[in-house]
């Protein structure tokens, strides 16, 4: 890749970072949002609802980006897809590229990261409490949930994009459908690099995590999922220069996002056909 080339796709990567910790970082109150305004938060159920709904949001999101990085030329908001595309053999991006790209995107979660603290309606704020790295075990065991998630992740989202349905609609569906899954079943161990935190879908009025009449509040999903996304938050919160940060959402996502690129490649892509020997 060119000079030129690699500038606009680190400058490209940077604005997609950006926006999409700002969007993502922000499906808490949304989510909190619509169930309030549907009236849901107060119903048996009403945490699966708040489910159904961040679900379908991440899907819109996943839709947009989707469009936006095609427009941009294949931007991306995650390093681990530089890593997991290499290890499955679809690309191999030059070592200039890599390295102006990675700090574009790390300087673009830090932007979106900062930008939603300040733009996020003050009713709201509390959504965003959790919005950063927060490890719930210890760093080893934090460290296996994060590469295994990582794993699964990356592999199914390449699967549904190599090897997945045609239609645009169906692969933002299944992937929506993938993410949360394995959202929820991280969610206990770290923060939200791959899984985000669950929060309590506070109301206005309603301080404390319950709702009016003393009801709980459902818990809603935070997605701001991805090594430079996790960076983001730790930035603002003066944690990234740790070593569990690097251990955690950096060396352990890395490794399986490699792990799930060699084993989509053995499993699920042919092998190169053989060259055919000329007989003397």
């Amino acid at each position: 890749m060119a000079m030129g080339a690699a500038a606009r796709a680190a400058a490209a990567d940077a604005v997609v970072t950006f926006l999409w910790v700002l969007c993502a970082s922000a499906l808490g109150a949304a989510t909190a949002a619509v169930t309030s305004f549907l009236g849901v938060q107060e119903v048996p159920g009403a945490g699966h609802y708040a489910l159904l709904v961040t679900a379908c949001l991440l899907a819109a999101l996943l839709f947009a980006f989707d469009l936006l990085c095609g427009a941009l030329g294949g931007a991306s908001f995650n390093p681990t897809d530089f890593a997991a595309s290499y290890a499955a053999g679809l690309d191999s991006p030059s070592l200039f590229s890599v390295a102006l790209r990675f700090p574009a995107q790390a300087a673009g979660a830090v932007g979106g990261a900062l930008a939603i603290s300040e733009l996020m309606p003050e009713q709201y704020k509390h959504t965003l409490a959790v919005a950063w790295p927060a490890l719930k075990v210890d760093p080893h065991t934090g460290a296996l949930a994060e590469g295994v998630l990582t794993f699964f992740v990356t592999l199914a989202v390449l699967w549904v994009i190599v090897k997945g349905p045609r239609y645009t609609v169906l692969r933002i569906l299944m992937l929506s459908v993938s993410i949360v899954s394995l959202i929820l079943a991280g969610a206990e161990y770290t923060g939200p690099s791959m899984n985000p935190a669950n929060h309590p879908a506070h109301s206005a009025t309603a301080p404390g995590g319950n709702l009016k009449g003393g009801a709980p509040a459902p818990r809603v999903l935070h997605v701001p999922f991805g090594t430079v996304c996790a960076f983001g938050w730790a930035y603002v919160n003066n944690w990234h220069n740790t070593w569990e940060q690097l251990y955690v959402y950096w060396i352990c996502p890395f490794i399986g996002s490699m792990l799930a690129g060699w084993v989509f490649r053995a499993v699920f892509l042919p092998l190169p056909p053989k060259p055919k020997t000329k007989k003397a």
